[in-house]
């Protein structure tokens, strides 16, 4: 099977699988990298599947060793505790491998950060990846597009349109721990990327996207702000992936939440922020999207 066959091909009617089949396809061979999780797990996926594909700090040996950076500079670019924001919807994928083995988020050429233009201008190698570390990225990216494939085809076969909330977080104190952090007009807590999004046909899933963030308050009684494609666009891999293979029935929406429930600069979190994230924006949303999809 080639990869435009995996992402063209959608399997029309595949027998219904058990969960512990769907959590073995989606491994694919990385167990530890890769998890399915479930708030029910005795019932099949339902038409809302949330993923934090950046989530992840694992390095490979073979990349590890190679590597310059320091991993408190590497986990600043990474998304972490996406997963705990979206631990309470029904379905989940959590990505343990860090992105700078291998972006999920992007095209599997360039998947691997190569030059710091890539990389948010940070020098990452000690010595320059070579083919065998492409080739372990690239197969590992593969494999993961092959195993949401089958997830996904699943869903597509048992529910007549779904939504993946593809959750992400991002910086807004780039200047350092004591600098003046970016003004909301230019990174809103939450960003929706709809860029890759047909023109009005998901209209509804982001208006009830917004207006569940307009109506989550956090701890201090601030009323979360919410803006559309200002600090990032969703043109991002994972939401690509699921446009052009369910072209009619399969809606991702690229959720970027500014790190306001952590200390970008410690990775210290904000506890009972993000509680409020996991319980009043994202649980609350899966919540409101299945019943909307289930009509």
């Amino acid at each position: 099977m080639t990869r435009d066959s995996i992402v063209n091909e959608p399997v029309v009617n595949p027998a219904p699988a058990a969960a512990e089949a769907l959590h073995a396809a989606l491994a694919f061979g990385f167990p530890r990298d890769v998890s399915l999780h479930a708030c029910e797990p005795d019932r099949l996926p339902g038409p809302v599947i949330a993923t934090a594909i950046h989530d992840g700090h694992r390095l490979p040996w073979p990349i590890e060793r190679r590597i310059a950076l320091e991993a408190d500079a590497r986990r600043r670019e990474e998304d972490p505790f996406t997963r705990d924001l979206i631990s309470g919807c029904p379905w989940q994928i959590v990505v343990h491998r860090s992105r700078f083995a291998a972006d999920l988020n992007r095209a599997r050429e360039q998947a691997v950060y190569r030059t710091p233009d890539e990389a948010w201008g940070l020098a990452l190698w000690k010595t320059p990846p070579d083919p065998s570390h492409l080739a372990l990225a690239q197969g590992w990216h593969d494999h993961f597009y092959r195993a949401l494939a089958a997830l996904l085809d699943d869903v597509a076969a048992r529910h007549p349109r779904f939504v993946v909330l593809d959750v992400h977080s991002y910086n807004h104190r780039r200047g350092g721990p004591d600098a003046s952090p970016t003004p909301t007009g230019q990174a809103p807590d939450i960003n929706l990327g709809t860029a890759s999004m047909p023109p009005g046909r998901w209209d509804t899933v982001l208006d009830h996207v917004r207006e569940t963030a307009r109506t989550t308050l956090l701890p201090d009684g601030r009323a979360l702000s919410v803006g559309d494609n200002i600090a990032f666009q969703g043109r991002g891999e994972l939401a690509r992936f699921v446009h052009t293979r369910y072209p009619e029935r399969g809606c991702a929406v690229a959720i970027e939440v500014k790190k306001i429930f952590m200390d970008e600069w410690t990775g210290a979190p904000d506890s009972a922020v993000v509680e409020v994230l996991r319980d009043q924006l994202f649980a609350r949303l899966a919540s409101r999207l299945t019943r909307v999809l289930g009509r």
